[in-house]
């Protein structure tokens, strides 16, 4: 028992298990998918980077938040993909200890950021006149810097309670990447502490940020409903509508995860939640941001040359 809990060289991700068909159709889907995913990103960060008039703390953070969303991509569905192609092809057990400390780390960082742009639309919308003096540059790296190395420290923490277990069960992991808790449930020790961890880390960085960005758009909406002219109040939600709509697809779908019922909601329901979470959430945000706001429409046909070409 002691020599096959110490020599554990990999995992196998059981991800999806379902005909070798439906398998190659869901293949070519999740490309696609990534490729958009990454192809969306992309094209967000080099408009924030070309447009001079992109350069503002809004789209600063919206940067970092397109960053976060292609190491999302690239952190879980290449071996997602592989699983698809060759469900018994292991993932060593440093690379999946990586993946999950990496998934840690994007999650918390993008919960943070979140939450750092509801605040940076608070004070456009809700002191104005001070916004440029409150969302400095030097303030803007900060908050940047702040999210990640809070989503690097408190992934660490679970990496450091993950590693001295032992595992001696089955090496099969029962989803589609290396999800700390499916892993936990391989462990043959205790892991109440690291349960506990999870929970609390989950509420901490879930359901605390998710109150605070539901208090600054309280604020924020009753500074709109102030505003005299109709055009006004249109103008001043549609800077924020796109960030409520990112909001309510990344907290949805994490806080049902990590702190809904620990036994209401079934383990496969709660696999395809977080392929939602994982894969689609990071594809739909630059689609959100793009198709509804003006300025990053704005920003692409300057880019592509079309004003000039009406011109």
């Amino acid at each position: 028992m002691g020599n096959n809990m110490t020599y554990i060289t990999d995992f196998t991700l059981l991800g999806f298990p379902l005909d070798p068909g439906i398998q190659m159709l869901l293949f070519g889907l999740f490309s696609l998918f990534y490729a958009f995913t990454l192809l969306g990103n992309g094209v967000i960060l080099g408009l924030i980077s070309l447009d001079s008039r992109l350069h503002t703390p809004m789209y600063f953070f919206l940067s970092h938040l397109a960053m976060v969303d292609i190491a999302y991509a690239c952190n879980t569905v290449p071996q997602m993909l592989v699983n698809l192609l060759d469900p018994a092809r292991p993932i060593s057990f440093a690379g999946c200890m990586t993946q999950t400390f990496l998934f840690l780390t994007f999650a918390v960082t993008e919960c943070l950021l979140l939450v750092v742009m509801s605040y940076d639309r608070y004070v456009a919308i809700c002191h104005p006149l001070r916004y440029s003096v409150i969302m400095s540059w030097r303030v803007c790296v900060i908050l940047a810097v702040i999210s990640w190395t809070i989503g690097v420290l408190l992934s660490l923490i679970h990496l450091v309670l993950l590693l001295p277990l032992p595992f001696c069960r089955s090496q099969k992991i029962n989803h589609f990447f290396c999800e700390i808790s499916a892993i936990l449930k391989l462990a043959c020790a205790d892991t109440h502490i690291n349960e506990i961890m999870v929970l609390a880390g989950a509420t901490s960085v879930l359901v605390g940020p998710f109150s605070s960005i539901v208090i600054s758009y309280v604020c924020i909406i009753c500074a709109i409903l102030r505003i005299q002219s109709g055009e006004g109040r249109q103008k001043a939600f549609s800077t924020c509508s796109s960030h409520l709509c990112v909001v309510g697809l990344f907290y949805g779908t994490a806080i049902i995860t990590y702190v809904g019922p620990r036994h209401g909601s079934p383990k496969e329901q709660k696999k395809y939640l977080l392929l939602f979470h994982s894969l689609f959430n990071p594809m739909l945000n630059p689609l959100i941001y793009s198709l509804r706001n003006a300025e990053v429409k704005s920003a692409l046909k300057r880019v592509l040359g079309l004003d000039r070409a009406r011109n």
